[in-house]
């Protein structure tokens, strides 16, 4: 049977587990529209006079908006790194179980509440259970989708720890692939998990300090730096202060019934993240996320430029403003939404996988939080408050720019390869010449069997180069 027929189990789990991410989306969703809804501002806010504002007659402080919304990813940055150890503990299955009954019991007293304190509680524990789903999902999908969808190949690493029962190993990973124990696909990729095991063995890194080692073959620190900074840049793209306070911006923008224009922006969220799941395997990691970043950052300061020259009573400059906001969505829902955990679940060896997506997810809610905190201060009007309103694109087009050339010298091309191979095309090259290397890699189907055969090819080749050149000087 082919392969990609036999695949097609594996792949139904491992996109059923995409499903997890409905824990984020929920909250970054709805949260906006939560703080303009009367009967929450009448509950938790205070009465005011009726304005273009303030429509509903009650309003929060900017204190309090910045708590309801940043408080979230407190309990969210304590859930991605407690989300190793439940990994490793728990295993992926039953961490995820235990993940989404955790955010249930914050939902329900977000529900219940009728005062601040249970309310924030709630968040916190909400989003304690997000915080171990956003490490838990990507680390199932990337050791469960084979690699003609995902880029990676299953690497295993539950079956991993448990190599000495062979037999057993590859009964689960035929049951996890749709095929035989005996399938050549099953027996390959078996080869691939020891002969990846033993190197990561011969290594010896496994705790805390070895994740940030300097000087090792693989670079190991540099991907687990770049994780990090994948996920802050992802949030430094300013995509949750739509998300978060999209409703009141567009309020304060002059823009009409901005409450379904928010609904709008998370509609096109939505449905241009399909482009992205299906152009990452067709395009590449590494091209989407430069284009990304490119149409982000244009939308970005074409947004603050409108803003800042067209009068809120000019209906073409609305309409201007919510379609460009739109469109930086679609960028960001095709691109870097999607794209940023993927590479996070692909570039980290077997041994530090967990600690690896633990510390990038952590960063990703460590800077969700800073954002959401500051952006409100940064946005409204009022004492000790910037009062950007749509000038504060001006700084998201910055740092959309930032992500541009962080992609461009930090993000190799990973479509394609195994985690083994991935291993290999960070030893031998950069990010900028990885591109043949990785052609090679592919051509060629090397395995974590024989790859240090290979290894000691190319670093022949490599010296042979060098030795050509001295000569040539």
């Amino acid at each position: 049977m082919p392969l990609r027929t036999n695949s097609l189990a594996s792949s139904w789990r491992a996109s059923f587990a995409a499903f997890g991410g409905i824990l984020y989306g929920y909250d970054t969703g709805i949260i906006s529209g939560v703080q303009a809804m009367e009967d929450w501002l009448r509950t938790f806010g205070v009465p005011v006079a009726v304005s273009t504002t303030n429509p509903t007659g009650y309003m929060i402080s900017t204190g309090q908006k910045s708590l309801v919304v940043s408080i979230l990813s407190a309990g969210t940055f304590t859930g991605a790194l407690i989300g190793a150890p439940v990994a490793d503990i728990c295993g992926r299955k039953w961490g995820t179980i235990l993940a989404t009954l955790v955010f249930s019991v914050g939902v329900a007293m977000q529900v219940a509440a009728t005062a601040w304190p249970l309310f924030i509680v709630g968040r916190v524990i909400a989003g304690l259970g997000v915080g171990l789903v956003s490490v838990l999902i990507p680390m199932y999908q990337s050791e469960c989708a084979p690699k003609w969808i995902r880029g990676a190949v299953v690497s295993g690493y539950q079956w991993a720890i448990a190599i000495d029962r062979d037999a057993d190993a590859a009964a689960a990973l035929a049951r996890l692939t749709g095929t035989s124990p005996d399938d050549l696909s099953v027996r390959e990729d078996l080869d691939d998990i020891r002969a990846n095991l033993e190197e990561e063995r011969r290594l010896s890194s496994s705790s805390y300090l070895d994740c940030f080692r300097v000087g090792e073959p693989n670079k190991i620190c540099f991907r687990m730096v770049t994780g990090m900074a994948l996920q802050g840049w992802q949030q430094l793209t300013g995509i949750n202060f739509i998300f978060y306070y999209g409703t009141t911006f567009f309020q304060n923008s002059g823009v009409g019934n901005a409450f379904l224009v928010s609904v709008a922006t998370n509609v096109v969220n939505v449905f241009m993240t399909i482009p992205g799941i299906w152009g990452v395997e067709r395009f590449g990691r590494r091209r989407l996320l430069l284009v990304g970043a490119i149409g982000m950052c244009v939308c970005e300061f074409i947004v603050a430029i409108a803003g800042v020259t067209l009068p809120k009573t000019n209906l073409a400059g609305q309409k201007v403003l919510v379609a460009f906001v739109c469109i930086y969505i679609a960028f960001f829902a095709s691109t870097w939404g999607p794209i940023a955990w993927v590479v996070v679940g692909e570039i980290y060896p077997l041994n530090v996988r967990a600690k690896g997506m633990s510390f990038a997810a952590a960063s990703n809610w460590l800077w969700n939080f800073g954002i959401g905190y500051a952006t409100p201060y940064l946005v409204d009007a009022g004492p000790g408050n910037a009062n950007l309103q749509e000038k504060v694109f001006f700084i998201w087009g910055t740092t959309c720019f930032c992500c541009i050339v962080f992609t461009y010298f930090c993000i190799p091309e990973t479509k394609g390869l195994s985690l083994e191979q991935i291993d290999i095309l960070y030893t031998h090259s950069t990010p900028r010449t990885s591109g043949k290397l990785r052609a090679r890699l592919l051509a060629e189907d090397v395995h974590a069997a024989d790859h240090r055969a290979f290894e000691k090819e190319v670093g022949e080749e490599i010296r042979d180069d060098n030795n050509s050149g001295n000569e040539k000087v």
